[in-house]
């Protein structure tokens, strides 16, 4: 004998059902925008990263790089602040609600920087990785930069969200790091290029060292010199023909 149900039974079980799946379904609700926050914060860490690196290349030099209080600043104010901040020199940002990106926010309202000079460091390193051993003996004779290798790290610390576990007490920190390996053998013309070999010393451009000698000889008649020597009578964009497909 089949029992049936009165209908404040069936109500109570629905009642039940839905307080359960509300248990789980809601936290679930909160988290997904929040997990959200927390993926748009490491991509612009990702991009703050890329852009001290690059910081460092444009400047190619130990001497001019900037430290990581100066770069930090810049990280702080132009990645991780109001994105319609101006591109201000010195500019910092403050830990004021003009000041910040207001998506970066739990769902109480809390930003998930609470301190930007706590929560966004920056570290840098400047080295030499120049894969040939000579880059160091040739570098200073032609003027050259042996500091290629730029390392920048950006590491940010999200604040935890009271009452809402297990983020509570994640302590969640990420680190995003880009290294660039710049070409110390570069000039901005041609004529950089011949000045630094002609100036090199004996090492670089020995043949500079008999200049006077070939000068001479290029005084020889045609007839018997033809065509005349001249020491650095050539042209920095013509090839060989030598080395082109099918030579001379």
């Amino acid at each position: 004998m089949r029992r049936s149900m009165s209908p404040t039974t069936l109500l109570g079980q629905a009642t039940v059902e839905f307080v359960v799946a509300a248990l789980v379904l809601v936290p679930l609700f909160i988290a997904i925008p929040l997990l959200g926050k927390y993926a748009d914060l490491f991509q612009a860490t990702e991009a703050a990263s890329r852009y001290v690196a690059f910081e460092g290349m444009a400047r190619n030099s130990s001497s001019s790089w900037k430290s990581d209080a100066e770069l930090s600043l810049e990280v702080r104010r132009r990645f991780f602040s109001n994105s319609d901040a101006p591109v201000k020199t010195g500019d910092a940002a403050g830990d004021f609600t003009a000041n910040r990106n207001p998506m970066w926010s739990d769902n109480a309202g809390r930003p998930l920087l609470a301190k930007f000079e706590d929560d966004v460091k920056v570290s840098t390193s400047v080295s030499d990785k120049n894969a040939v051993v000579a880059t160091k003996a040739f570098a200073p004779l032609l003027g050259l930069g042996t500091h290629n290798w730029y390392d920048a790290t950006v590491t940010i610390k999200p604040a935890d969200i009271p009452n809402f576990a297990p983020f509570d007490k994640i302590g969640l920190s990420t680190t995003r790091r880009t290294v660039l390996l710049a070409d110390a053998w570069t000039a901005r013309n041609n004529g950089q290029i011949r000045s630094r070999i002609e100036n090199g010393g004996v090492l670089v451009y020995p043949i500079g060292q008999i200049k006077p000698v070939v000068a001479l000889i290029g005084l020889i008649p045609p007839m018997v010199n033809d065509p005349a020597i001249v020491v650095s009578a050539f042209d920095w964009d013509v090839v060989p023909c030598d080395r082109l497909v099918g030579g001379c």
